[in-house]
């Protein structure tokens, strides 16, 4: 679990592919004190899995799933991305619940400056994911904690300070560039909650009948 506040930008050094498999090299700094074999670092809001590292960087494998449906597929060597370790059960909790675990891509259709902000505009790959965003709910974009401040019937909008702008990899996001989304997990988890039907050749049968109501006394 992680809480979408970055820690650090890192820098690719390394992809290698194999169809639809990655093993990506990370440079990075902060995110590597105290790290173990097995540790989770969400990179550009992606939960993945340490299994190899060094005084400067680390390695993580990417498998196909996690390859189709984030832009991991598009990273390049020296390009920056988000970096964050799971948090700490002590910690202060900044952000929002973020799993790591991404719902899809969206495309960046307008940057404009609002004052000191920076507004992004983005369109959702996956417009049905468009019924768990709305106005100052929180979203993730590339692992970043924000808060949604407009939602049209295509697209949604986050306003960025210029901290948050300066200390991630979002800086350099252009109009037409892809990023991840995760939506707010406890929006997804009602709506399933509330939408979801058992088949029926898996519900449980029920006990009542005619005759046990009038043994019973009901009838």
């Amino acid at each position: 679990m992680f809480t979408g506040l970055i820690e650090e930008v890192g820098k690719m050094k390394g992809v290698k592919k194999q169809g639809e498999a990655m093993r990506l090299s990370i440079g990075a700094t902060l995110v590597l004190q105290g790290v173990r074999i097995g540790d989770s670092i969400s990179v550009n809001g992606v939960c993945l899995t340490v299994t190899d590292y060094d005084s400067g960087s680390f390695a993580a494998d990417v498998m196909p799933e996690t390859f189709r449906r984030s832009t991991l597929h598009a990273l390049r060597s020296g390009e920056p991305v988000n970096l964050e370790r799971a948090m700490q059960a002590g910690a202060r909790f900044g952000g929002h619940i973020v799993q790591g675990h991404i719902d899809g891509t969206g495309k960046i259709i307008g940057r404009e400056a609002d004052a000191n902000a920076v507004v992004f505009r983005i369109r959702l790959d996956d417009p049905a994911s468009l019924r768990y965003v709305i106005p100052k709910g929180s979203i993730t974009i590339d692992g970043i904690s924000l808060t949604v401040v407009d939602t049209t019937a295509q697209t949604f909008a986050v306003s960025i300070i210029p901290h948050t702008l300066g200390e991630t990899a979002l800086l350099n996001k252009k109009p037409g560039e892809s990023v991840n989304i995760e939506c707010d997990v406890i929006g997804k988890y009602v709506d399933h909650l509330l939408h979801f039907k058992q088949p029926e050749s898996e519900a449980p049968k029920s006990k009542l009948s005619t005759a046990f109501l009038l043994e019973n006394g009901f009838l």
